[in-house]
């Protein structure tokens, strides 16, 4: 029976970890890998990322180890490794930049000349055949190391891709220069002068410039897994009762560290001293937490004690590499490596042109020959297939609309850094909010303060205001801020403040006066220690229910009760209004917090959410998948490091504008002014760009359909078929450019708008989708 029960095991598909893949040169070579490893035994499914080169594979366990796969990918060209680290993909990737210049140095130095001779020839500038002659052998010439060094890669990954039996547009690429140059030169050996170099140059030249700009945002999206992971950093190690610093990634398991005031926490570990520890990375708490011995701290969190507090010591549970913040980056580095829907459905799309033009082109020339045309005529028309099949209207109908819409974003306040993804934002269903530092501004206020009958209010702030002007507690810039409308006039000094680290301090002024300042329980414990207040309960004016929700901060002198603090993280100024445009638009609405339950049932209330949407106490990983659950494409709009797996699972990602390093890096967009009204923008902007998507798509189609069945029908040059690919990719170029033209008025005009928020107008017949 354990035998049969290993079998099944070896036998159910599992998840391999993620792997890198070397040598990928565009989108085809990553459908060409994903192709191979689909048809391995023992592989249910594979997804190869091209922008991060990481491969996901699903399978029997044996089927997708490294080992059994790396063999098959040999094969073919490319090379498959255990997962690279951010910095080595970094590197990489400015290796292929560097690559890519000389490359395109080379192609535009040689390329320009044979340009201007072809120009020279077209135009009918010279005065002698014989000159023609002359210069079109000088095209040729500078066209070889243009064809020969900077057309090298397309080769490459044309032979690499057929050998993987996905054949796709650099196989296209290929046959086009390849036919250019060959019929070019049995053109001039012949005595014409009519040739096609500029053709295999221009292809090249504009390709390479197309494949430069790929690698640099590959590269700028690499920085999002950087903003996650930690910097190295050196650690104050216990060993043998010394103290020795060491690099965090030397550290080994159980050994004690010690973490200064204000440093953050390298390891993973539980505490053996108390303390106030700031989880807002990863947990999204707007107020540090005391924590006592024996409780779990992660790296990437700060000890948040004041400069002159004592350190604190942890026990390491996790090393570099094992720790909560690793795995997260791992996770999102998986959720982007698996493609959704419409990736297939375009990868589908390409592959299916890819094989209907290179077998249209191939059957043209035997078909031209037998209806009794010339070698040199069928040749011809061979290449003007394979030209006018290159999909230049088609590569730039979505990119070009992407640009357009995110400069039109950017002139509204918000930056786009993966414009591609505007075509997600157009179809979004569910939006998701993080709550503190998104929805609300990160810093406590104070909402209501109760104060005991017959206190003088001017001279309770003046003794507030130097009670807590140098407290390390979480909410004493907030208390201070109360009281700081009297606080020119400082009359009181303190002359000594007792600490009660996670309950309160007992703060002695110097003309000898007593307060106790913390939380109910614990000020009512220490007046109950004197025998004047034995039996003190707080009175019925302290305890306001409608304030439930908030902190709670009381003060208490030697006669008792004195005042109480309700305080609350408050909502920026357009949370409102935004949430109320986006419910009017259709929108299925959530907050998805790790803050208690009643400061995320309180927001809900002041913003508009129903108690149903709001949800709180989640870690990243319970984010995540609450947010899978919500209909897609999903929308997640958050600030910190606790927020990155949520961004990189979601379809798209919006970053607000005080977003932390890694929120902004893994975010699809990043707000440019306050609060959250660039959202609702944005997602106007995303649907009139998709509108001029399909537009331009439509006519890519209808052109390649018409120039394909005109190319073979009838005999036109190829630099006929040029200039009509030209028109195709100008028609498009002009519709795109309609983005950029749009008055800002067509963003702007809203039933209810706030006074710094974005307006709007709902579309006709929008309903509201249930909240998630």
């Amino acid at each position: 029976m354990v035998d049969e029960e290993h079998q099944r095991q070896n036998k159910e598909p599992v998840e391999a970890p993620l792997y890198s893949l070397h040598g990928m040169w565009c989108t085809s070579c990553a459908l060409a890998v994903e192709g191979t490893l689909k048809r391995l035994p023992g592989v249910v499914e594979a997804s190869v990322h091209y922008p991060t080169a990481t491969v996901w594979v699903k399978g029997t366990p044996k089927a997708i180890q490294l080992a059994a796969l790396a063999p098959s990918i040999r094969r073919i060209g490319y090379r498959l490794t255990a997962l690279e680290g951010v910095q080595d993909a970094h590197a990489r990737l400015e290796k292929e930049s560097r690559y890519l210049v000389l490359r395109l140095i080379v192609g535009a130095v040689f390329g320009m000349w044979t340009m201007l001779a072809s120009l020279l020839i077209y135009a009918g500038a010279l005065p002698t055949t014989q000159l023609e002659s002359v210069l079109a052998w000088i095209s040729g010439a500078f066209a070889l190391p243009v064809v020969f060094y900077a057309g090298l890669p397309f080769y490459r990954a044309g032979w690499r891709t057929l050998q993987a039996k996905r054949p796709g547009m650099d196989v296209l690429v290929s046959l086009g220069v390849a036919g250019a140059m060959l019929v070019s030169v049995g053109l001039l050996w012949r005595g014409s002068v009519e040739v096609y170099f500029d053709t295999a140059v221009m292809l090249i030249v504009l390709l390479l410039v197309g494949r430069l700009v790929e690698t640099l945002c590959r590269q700028r999206g690499l920085k999002a897994f950087e903003g996650l992971a930690l910097p190295s950093m050196r650690v104050s190690v216990w060993q043998r009762d010394q103290r020795i610093t060491l690099p965090a990634e030397e550290v080994a398991l159980h050994a004690q560290i010690e973490v200064a005031p204000g440093e953050r926490i390298a390891l993973d570990g539980t505490l053996e001293t108390s303390g106030w520890v700031d989880t807002a990375t990863l947990t999204g708490e707007s107020v540090p937490r005391f924590m006592n011995p024996g409780q779990r701290v992660y790296a990437g969190c700060r000890y948040a004690a004041g400069i002159n507090a004592r350190p604190i010591r942890v026990t390491v549970t996790a090393t570099v590499g094992q720790r909560r913040v690793d795995k997260l980056c791992e996770q999102m580095r998986r959720a982007q490596a698996k493609k959704g829907e419409l990736h297939k459905l375009a990868d589908r799309f390409a592959a299916w042109l890819s094989h209907t033009a290179l077998l249209l082109a191939l059957l043209t020339l035997p078909a031209a020959m037998l209806v009794g045309l010339g070698w040199e005529e069928a040749a011809v028309r061979a290449l003007s297939v394979l030209v006018v099949a290159c999909p230049c209207a088609v590569g730039l109908a979505v990119p070009l609309a992407s640009l357009a819409g995110s400069g039109q974003a950017m002139q509204q306040g918000v930056a786009l850094r993966d414009p591609a993804a505007l075509e997600t934002l157009a179809n979004v269903r569910a939006i998701a909010f993080d709550k503190t530092g998104t929805l609300t501004s990160g810093q406590h206020r104070v909402l209501h303060a109760c104060l005991r009958r017959h206190t003088d209010a001017d001279v309770f702030k003046r003794q507030l205001f130097a009670a807590v002007r140098n407290s390390e507690h979480p909410l004493a810039n907030a208390l201070m801020g109360w009281g700081k409308g009297c606080a020119n006039q400082p009359d009181y000094t303190v002359r000594q403040v007792i600490e009660y680290p996670g309950a309160g301090q007992c703060i002695v002024f110097a003309d000898g006066k007593q307060w106790w300042l913390g939380s109910a329980d614990w000020v009512i414990q220490q007046l109950e220690k004197r025998p004047e207040q034995q039996g003190l309960t707080l009175p019925d004016s302290a305890q306001d229910p409608a304030y439930r929700f908030a902190s709670h901060v009381v003060v208490a002198d030697s006669r008792g009760w004195l005042a109480t603090f309700y305080l609350a993280d408050q909502p920026v100024a357009d949370a409102q209004a935004t949430i109320q445009q986006l419910q009017m638009l259709g929108y299925g609405l959530a907050m998805i917090s790790g803050d208690r339950q009643g400061p995320v049932s309180w927001l809900g209330q002041q913003v508009g959410l129903p108690k149903q949407a709001c949800y709180a106490q989640r870690s990243p990983e319970a984010k995540a998948r609450l947010l899978g659950a919500l209909p897609s494409p999903t929308l997640y709009v958050g600030d910190g490091i606790n927020d990155t797996l949520c961004l990189a699972a979601a379809g798209a990602g919006i970053a607000p504008m005080q977003a932390s390093d890694a929120a902004r890096e893994g975010a699809s967009a990043q707000l440019l002014t306050p609060g959250v009204g660039g959202v609702v923008l944005l997602l106007a902007i995303a649907r009139r760009t998709r509108r001029v998507m399909m537009q331009n798509l439509a006519f890519s189609a209808i052109y390649n359909t018409l120039a394909l069945g005109l190319v073979v029908a009838m005999a036109i040059p190829p630099l006929v078929a040029v200039l009509a690919m030209a028109a195709s990719s100008l028609s498009v170029t002009l519709n795109a450019a309609r983005l950029a033209w749009a008055e800002t008025d067509e963003f702007s005009d809203s039933p209810a708008p706030a006074s710094n928020a974005p307006r709007y107008r709902p579309p006709n017949g929008g309903q509201q989708h249930p909240s998630a």
